[in-house]
């Protein structure tokens, strides 16, 4: 499938969006589709459909959905990805646009860097603070049901982006104003509870 604007912007956002969310999912999925032919990935992005980095995607992501479901463990694994999913989803997306606006692509691909990485950003940001403050619940149920959301999401939003640009689009802005008051939200109760330790205990 040759891409089009529409189709080339909504990928570009869902990869940004996703790889705040599950990197290595995102890399793996991009990769099969542009090895199998479902998408012509653009020069940026073609190392993807390569054998060995699908290899290497598949079992780190695998390793991620395990990791995800342990409280604590999700919390440390997500604390060593903010300095891995921000800025591998900046060049995501701006591999995605690279070589798309000619004698300005160069621009371009910076502009979509600074978007992907805000995109990976916010979705890092809830993802993480969503689950500290999980964690702070001795029942694991609640991790598991958001880890298995995010198992769901990625794809579900990679696909729509790909078949349904306008359904994604709505979907896409909806998730991040969720993500905000979400963050607003965990970060104010995380803050709370860490001044409720810190208070010292009467005599």
């Amino acid at each position: 499938m040759n891409l089009d604007a529409m189709h080339l912007l909504a990928l570009a956002a869902a990869l940004g969006w996703a790889s705040g969310l599950r990197l290595y999912l995102t890399v793996l999925l991009v990769g099969i589709a542009g090895h199998w032919g479902w998408i012509d990935l653009p020069p940026g992005l073609q190392v993807l459909a390569s054998p060995l980095v699908m290899c290497a995607a598949a079992a780190l992501a695998f390793i991620e959905f395990l990791a995800d479901k342990i409280p604590l463990v999700d919390s440390a694994w997500d604390g060593l990805h903010t300095l891995i999913r921000i800025p591998a989803g900046a060049a995501l997306v701006a591999g995605m646009v690279s070589g798309w606006a000619g004698d300005h692509g160069s621009a371009w691909s910076v502009v979509a860097a600074l978007l992907g990485g805000g995109l990976a950003a916010t979705a890092h940001a809830a993802k993480a603070s969503t689950r500290a403050a999980a964690n702070t619940s001795p029942e694991p149920f609640s991790n598991i049901g958001l880890s298995l959301a995010g198992d769901v999401a990625v794809p579900t939003m990679l696909w729509l982006a790909w078949a349904h640009p306008l359904v994604f689009f709505p979907l896409l802005a909806l998730s991040l104003a969720v993500m905000a008051t979400l963050i607003w939200l965990c970060f104010k109760f995380l803050r709370a509870l860490i001044q409720r330790v810190r208070r010292p205990s009467p005599a």
